[in-house]
């Protein structure tokens, strides 16, 4: 043998132990690492190109909570550093439009937004400043309770605008608001930050509950947020908060998303007449004269909602989404509208006819991102892909600006010249990260690692894969594999169905989960099926439609139809199927657990069990009226047809059930339904409230109990495992017996 054949070898044998070592030492992230992974969202790139501001999520176990901080990537260098620090959340950054601040909702005192190195670097001087600022404190006390009496403010609320310099340097507070802040954005000159804030609780108010103590009228107990401006040169002039003055009056009017004209003159916003969701159709968009005593007159109020309003680059024209008067909008594609200014002041557009229509050839729904000099730019889904498109205001024409086709955009901003984009986006191997690219030529270019994170995980794989419904309809759907997956062997398989039911499912890389515990049933040797069910986005108009007055009967059909294809292709043990998801999911996996016994198990995540139940106790009363056509007064057999409570007595498989204990949007009233329902029958179930929480889960503590929940539950029906003497699926009771 020769040396060069030898060393070929030896070579080979290396190349193949190393690989072999390299699948020994990945392994499988507990529930713990999924729920600690540092996530990133948002990409605000600056206006001269020169930084990326980002948010980074960590979950914080001793406090109990996920807290977000702002990041900054340099552009050129592709470093990442820390800009804002603290126990509770950073969130929301907005560069001014010379680039030379940054500003941020906090939530918290001011000494813990310090830039990172700032803390070090201070901590010497303020030891040497502590006694003169305790001698001072006396003073600032005595002086502040003077100046409360005089303004007649309270004490500030939690959520205020930060600003800090991205060159370093502490950040200050520039709004001391009684109430929480909600969006904010900067004047083209820089020289003004609008916001917007609720009111205040009134004198009549505080005379009520002093009166009567405290009690709610259903849909009439509520405050409205109104439109603030504050001077960020007074407040850059002394690093310190500046009282705001207060643009809009109107207690009648809630508002919403609003934006600057170009010369400072005028804010158009959206505004409804009630904070609450259900009332969330009747928004229109109003325009606040700043240079006429802040005048305000409404100038689009088209039927259905109107809202986001943007100017144009020379403000003669705003750009907004709106549902062109639709009447079944929850379902049907909303639209990019844009109306003259000069126009709609002298004759509010009140009908589809007096809006230019500009992506009525664009089947999906737009999400308006900016309006630049060569377009205006938005965001859709094209199946299951998220691309960034511009619109021609001229001649209408839509061009699709990123690429490839498969392609997952998350979010997206411009610099000053329209040239640059920041971006944050994700794809099947790669978590979300931060990417810069240009705007002509799109060419990403990744800025930051975070899915070196999973590099030493063993995640399984996801693929796009379509089947037929049994009305004959085209269903996508994602199908997720183990690690070590084997074509010739047959597995369980977990159905994972998503909310919306305008929600979607993607080919994503999905490490980090907070309900299922994918990789874990991965890696168990579980496949999973995630249908992108009629009336998912992504897919048009037509297909959103599929499922109006046919909730749950359609749902059922495509999911039904997934599941056989794939025992079709002989990779699927049709013995151990399971089912679960949250929100309308959750809904769908009721359905199933009353109308097939096909299933193992089924988790039914803050899902309905009756519509006229929901219908009569949810914070979004139109979600029936708009997907059934009718309210249960007016057509009792629909609501019968697509409630799971109306086929109870077929229910066989063991259901579990869990839910935020004050979950307005899918109220307790269902699951209290559908428990006591399969207890009626027999069926091994569970209800699990976990307290505090609305329709999301919220707390990493809390979504490690749900999580573990659903492992315990499958892992019994499913691979025959016992339940664990301290399963989060235990009572009290049972727990203390269980010793």
């Amino acid at each position: 043998m020769s040396k060069l054949v030898r060393l070929d070898l030896v070579a080979m044998v290396v190349c193949l132990c190393s690989g072999a070592l390299n699948a020994q030492t990945k392994r499988t992230p507990s529930l713990e690492e999924s729920l600690s992974l540092k996530t990133i969202g948002g990409a605000r790139i600056s206006p001269d190109g020169r930084f990326i501001a980002y948010r980074v999520r960590e979950t914080d176990w001793k406090e109990n909570a996920y807290v977000r901080q702002i990041w900054l990537a340099n552009v050129s260098t592709g470093e990442s550093f820390q800009l804002t620090r603290g126990k509770k959340s950073s969130d929301a950054p907005e560069w001014s439009p010379d680039g030379r601040w940054l500003a941020f909702i906090g939530e918290r005192e001011a000494n813990a937004i310090v830039p990172a190195g700032a803390a070090e670097k201070k901590e010497g001087k303020d030891e040497k400043k502590e006694g003169k600022e305790e001698k001072k404190e006396g003073k600032e006390e005595k002086k502040e309770g003077k100046e409360e009496k005089k303004e007649g403010e309270g004490k500030p609320a939690a959520r205020q605008i930060w600003v800090i310099s991205p060159e370093g340097g502490e950040a200050w507070e520039l709004t001391q608001q009684e109430t929480d802040i909600g969006g904010f954005h900067w004047s083209r000159d820089g020289k003004q930050i609008a916001f917007t804030s609720p009111t205040v609780e009134s004198k009549s108010e505080k005379e009520r509950k002093e009166k009567y103590s405290e009690y709610e009228v259903f849909e009439e107990d509520f405050r409205q947020n109104q439109l603030w401006v504050v001077d960020t040169s007074e407040g850059e002039a002394q690093h310190s908060p500046v009282k705001a003055r207060q643009i809009t009056r109107d207690t009648s009017l809630n508002v919403n998303g609003f934006a600057w004209s170009p010369d400072g003159k005028r804010i158009a916003f959206g505004a409804t007449h009630n904070p609450m969701l259900a009332f969330s159709g009747d928004e229109d968009i109003y325009l606040a004269d700043l240079a006429k005593d802040n005048a305000v007159r409404k100038i689009i109020a088209l039927d259905g909602p109107d809202r986001d309003p943007i100017f144009s680059p020379d403000g003669k024209q705003i750009a907004f989404g709106t549902a062109l008067a639709q009447p079944y909008f929850y379902y049907a594609n909303g639209h990019i509208g844009v109306v003259d200014v000069e126009r709609v002041l002298a004759q509010p557009a009140t009908k589809p006819g007096d809006v230019q229509d500009l992506t009525n050839q664009f089947d999906e729904d737009p999400r308006i991102s900016e309006w630049g000099p060569d377009g205006i730019y938005f965001v859709g889904l094209q199946k299951t892909s998220a691309h960034l498109f511009r619109a021609d205001p001229k001649t209408k024409s839509i061009a699709r600006v990123s690429a490839p086709d498969t392609y997952f955009l998350d979010d997206v901003s411009f610099t000053r010249d329209f040239k640059t984009l920041g971006i944050a986006a994700q794809d099947e191997t790669h978590l979300t990260e931060i990417f810069v690219s240009s705007a002509q030529r799109f060419s990403p270019r990744k800025l930051t690692d975070v899915t070196a994170q999973v590099k030493d995980w063993n995640l399984g794989s996801a693929e796009v894969i379509s089947w037929k419904s049994k009305d004959g309809a085209a269903i996508e759907g994602i199908l997720r594999k183990p690690a070590n997956y084997d074509a010739s062997k047959k597995y369980p398989l977990l159905v994972m169905i998503h909310g919306g039911p305008t929600g979607i499912s993607q080919p994503l890389l999905s490490a980090g989960d907070t309900y299922y515990p994918t990789q874990i049933f991965l890696s168990k040797g579980a496949l999973v099926l995630q249908p992108n069910y009629r009336g998912s986005a992504g897919y048009g108009a037509a297909f959103r439609a599929l499922n109006v007055r046919n909730l749950g009967v359609g749902d059922m059909w495509d999911v039904m139809s997934g599941v056989d294809s794939l025992i079709a292709r002989g990779i699927v043990d049709e013995s151990k199927l399971g089912s679960m998801g949250w929100s309308q999911g959750g809904y769908i996996s009721a359905f199933l657990t009353t109308n097939t016994d096909r299933f193992k198990a089924i988790s039914v995540g803050a899902g309905i069990s009756n519509w006229m139940t929901y219908y009569v106790n949810t914070d979004i009363t139109p979600f029936t009226r708009q997907y059934l056509h009718a309210t249960p007064w007016d057509d009792q057999e629909i609501y019968q047809k697509t409630s799971p409570m109306s086929t109870i007595k077929q229910a066989k498989t063991p259901t579990l059930i869990q839910l935020g204990s004050v979950d307005k949007r899918v109220p307790v009233p269902d699951s209290y339904e559908l428990y006591r329902g399969l207890q009626d029958q027999r069926v091994p179930s569970r209800l699990i409230l976990y307290t505090g929480f609305g329709h999301p889960i919220t707390k990493p503590k809390s979504n490690r109990a749900v999580m573990q929940a659903n492992l315990d539950w499958f892992n019994h029906y499913i691979w025959g495992d016992e339940f664990p003497k301290d399963s989060a699926l235990l009572g009290s009771s049972e727990v203390e017996s269980a010793k």
